[in-house]
């Protein structure tokens, strides 16, 4: 299936998402009811104007017979009602910028909370740069559609049914000219609409594609760098542009068509009005101050139509965006938290594993009978080879995941049975791959104590070895660092996460890798502030560097998702199975 079909929305999947765009304008229906009066009022002022301008017309025609008086009172008129005209555009302008602002920030606050509630499986298969497009591109282009629709649309069409009132009222005979050849016009840019909008949607995709692969490519350009990837790089970068220029082309052509196609048929109809009003002047059936209001309204009546083609025409590019993003608002959530959930009264860290059986792909197990019993205050290491589901463990005891057979109890109770923030409460990790947010040294630390005070912050810091490298920032504990650390070091915003984990001292530990980032002499005292830190608390530990865990109460050994050994390290080394085998390998001279 191409591209182009893949991405094609369906008249159903567009009117459900225009009714989702509905739902989401009614909070501000108090708005839109102003919008609308707003816009009627502004519609009338301009098309009274006309009617004044012909009246003045009128009294100036024939020698020696301009009424000057007159012709001044409906000057000032023209001002007053200038001056209404303006006054009701202003307000049309700030009732619809609340609308539309009002509109896309609850989009990007509801698709953020979305965001936290989303399993790390959505996350984990889709692009982080094709989520950011979503909420920063996507949002922005619905809201300049969602902007000019109110602004133009609704004006425009009020503008085309007074106009035509008017010249009903003005002479039936030519404006039936106008009421004939009007529906060209809505043909012409109908048929335009309709296939615009199934190339803005692609465009639209293709623009998260292009957004995903920069983020990826900026997030690993040093990896790109070291193996020469960037011919490759390039190439799979122009492929997605390549493709972002053709379906912006096509688009944009089609689009492009609507105002001349519409300007067109508007020329028809202004000189329809112009040929038809002239034999009636001259057959003296309408006033040629009449004549010169109808004209007018013949040109305000036409100019709608080419706005409101435009308005259509960003309108689909607006729905086609509205639609991504409602698609990451409307994907599946996590399992809920029970309505009535429970928690252990006073968290000791016991820790009962039945059956438990997990997978990504179905059909292709990962873990799979899986059963443990932890003691608290025990500590467990985790060890086996590459993919055999050791952080895949520690995931599904925090419940990032869920397994899809078993239990996991904690003090007796099943987790699936407790809030994910009672369990997490529990819980500190230390991750292989840091995370700081921007913002303050301090407020990183503090993130899972914000009401910590300076001195316990420093404690925490020296605890974990981070307090001598901080002193020496230029603002200490009030450095700004950005994301991604700025130019600290791996070793060093390690050192920060745990140093944020020991200030909180939480009755469970999760060690995921938690020195691979730091030297060997600095992993030696780590390892002692851990020791520490570790009395009295349940531990589960990650490493792939056995030497690390020695001294772990027991040491499970992974091999495809099962427990192949259990025991202490020199129970282990003594059987001389796969923990000796894996242990005695990182001694081992390697001989080519």
């Amino acid at each position: 299936m191409s591209a182009k079909a893949k991405n094609k929305l369906t008249p159903q999947q567009r009117k459900a998402t225009l009714n989702r765009v509905l739902h989401k304008i009614r909070p501000y229906s108090a708005f839109v009811v102003c919008s609308l009066l707003v816009a009627a009022v502004s519609v009338a002022a301009q098309l009274y104007i006309p009617i004044l301008c012909g009246n003045a017309i009128d009294k100036m025609l024939g020698k020696g017979n301009v009424d000057l008086a007159g012709v001044l009172r409906i000057a000032v008129s023209i001002l007053v009602v200038a001056a209404v005209a303006a006054l009701a555009q202003w307000l049309l302008s700030v009732c619809n910028n609340r609308i539309t602002f009002s509109v896309s920030r609850d989009l990007r606050n509801e698709a953020l909370r979305k965001i936290q509630t989303l399993p790390l499986s959505y996350l984990d298969s889709h692009p982080s740069g094709d989520i950011v497009s979503r909420m920063v591109a996507d949002v922005d282009t619905f809201a300049d559609g969602l902007l000019m629709g109110f602004t133009q649309l609704f004006t425009g069409i009020m503008t085309i049914l007074g106009t035509l009132l008017f010249m009903l009222r003005i002479h039936p005979g030519i404006a039936l000219v106008v009421v004939l050849v009007t529906p060209l016009s809505l043909v012409v840019a109908s048929f335009i609409a309709r296939r615009t909008y199934a190339m803005f949607d692609l465009q639209t995709r293709t623009r998260g594609e292009q957004t995903g692969l920069i983020d990826e490519t900026i997030g690993g350009l040093k990896v790109v760098k070291a193996f020469g990837h960037e011919g490759q790089s390039m190439e799979q970068f122009d492929g997605v542009n390549a493709r972002l220029e053709k379906s912006s082309l096509q688009a944009v052509f089609f689009s492009s068509l609507t105002n001349p196609c519409t300007r067109f048929v508007n020329s028809v109809v202004y000189a329809g009005v112009a040929l038809t009003g002239a034999l009636a002047a001259i057959s003296g059936g309408i006033s040629v101050g009449s004549l010169s209001t109808f004209l007018n309204y013949a040109n305000q009546y036409t100019k709608p139509f080419n706005e409101i083609s435009g308005v259509v025409t960003e309108l689909q590019n607006a729905i086609a965006c509205a639609g991504r993003v409602f698609d990451l608002i409307e994907a599946p959530a996590r399992t809920p938290d029970p309505e009535h959930p429970q928690k252990p009264e006073h968290v000791e860290g016991a820790l009962e594993i039945r059956d438990l059986k997990f997978s990504y792909v179905k059909n292709r197990p990962l873990i799979e009978d899986f059963n443990l019993s932890v003691k608290p205050g025990q500590r467990v290491a985790i060890v086996g080879p590459t993919g055999c589901g050791k952080t895949t463990f520690i995931n599904l005891l925090m419940r990032f995941y869920d397994p899809d057979g078993g239990e996991i109890l904690l003090d007796g109770v099943n987790t699936r049975d407790m809030c994910r923030k009672d369990l997490r409460r529990s819980v500190g990790m230390v991750l292989q791959d840091t995370w700081l947010k921007a913002g303050t040294i301090r407020e990183n630390i503090a993130m899972g104590r914000p009401d910590a005070s300076l001195e316990e912050i420093v404690a925490a810091s020296k605890q974990a070895h981070a307090h001598s490298f901080i002193k020496r920032l230029p603002d200490g504990y009030d450095t700004v660092i950005g994301e991604s650390g700025g130019t600290l070091s791996q070793g060093q915003k390690q050192l920060l996460c745990i140093a944020r984990v020991m200030l909180c001292l939480p009755p469970m530990l999760f060690l995921d890798e938690a020195t691979s980032s730091i030297d060997t002499r600095t992993e030696i005292r780590i390892q002692k502030a851990f020791d520490a830190m570790m009395q009295g608390r349940t531990t589960f530990i990650v490493a792939h560097r056995l030497a690390t865990i020695r001294e772990a109460d027991m040491i499970l050994v992974m091999r495809d998702g099962h427990i192949v050994e259990k025991g202490r390290h020199a129970e282990l080394l003594q059987k001389g199975g796969f923990y000796a085998d894996l242990y005695n390998s990182q001694f081992e001279d390697v001989v080519d």
